[in-house]
């Protein structure tokens, strides 16, 4: 596995308009690799997400993949293409690093979402049963998380106060068009701290990703050394 990172020029108009479709951006992310290139397989697959940092910090596109990127032509259009076209990793350092007991921070980009199993409406909609449907308030996200953590092998983090490390940085509800339709993604940005419980599995999380919407910029799971 790969991780790898672009830093998108987001004065440039093709930039602009590749960031204001997850849709767009999935093809450019495709576009990236030759067709015969593994995009699922064991080890993992494509995973991508945007992470702003203010104008001092820049937007980054990052990847997680099976095989390595070529950001050629992203650099191109959206980047500076006169500089490196972004940078490209091994995984495995990482990901071979993971032990039981460890604690690192992390950044989640996500749709929290859950199938209505009961329509709790205030007026009868009996069509919503069955239905996908987003987690839009901040506790509603957070219970999201915190019910898949130890799935994946790990658990959130407290602050020495006691108080969970983990925050809902930013919230969207992200609409493109798809073909003819309009697509409506409420995306959750978690930052805090996690501690590894089974590296099996978040390893597992960290090169399959979490959640739904994995190929319009959701489920990329990232980590770093806390301090």
């Amino acid at each position: 596995m790969y991780i790898s990172r672009l830093p998108l020029n987001t004065a440039r108009r093709d930039a602009a308009r590749l960031l204001a479709s997850p849709y767009r951006m999935h093809a450019a992310v495709e576009n990236a690799f030759p067709p015969g290139a593994t995009r699922d397989c064991d080890e993992g697959r494509i995973l991508w997400r945007v992470d702003s940092y203010g104008q001092h910090g820049g937007t980054w596109l990052y990847i997680v993949s099976p095989d390595r990127p070529d950001f050629s032509h992203i650099a191109e259009q959206c980047g500076w293409p006169s500089a490196a076209p972004g940078e490209t990793k091994d995984y495995s350092p990482v990901l071979d690093a993971l032990e039981p007991g460890q604690v690192w921070r992390f950044r989640l980009k996500a749709n929290p979402a859950r199938k209505v199993a009961t329509d709790k409406g205030r007026r009868d909609n009996p069509a919503v049963v069955g239905k996908i449907q987003g987690h839009v308030t901040v506790a509603q996200q957070l219970e999201w998380l915190e019910a898949r953590s130890a799935r994946n092998g790990f658990e959130l983090a407290n602050e020495p106060d006691g108080s969970c490390s983990v925050v809902v940085s930013q919230r969207h509800a992200e609409k493109f068009r798809r073909n003819d339709s309009q697509v409506t993604i409420d995306t959750a940005v978690f930052d805090g701290a996690l501690i590894v419980n089974d590296p099996q599995l978040i390893r597992r999380a960290l090169c399959h990703g979490m959640g739904r919407a994995k190929g319009f910029g959701c489920g990329l799971l990232t980590i770093m050394p806390v301090g």
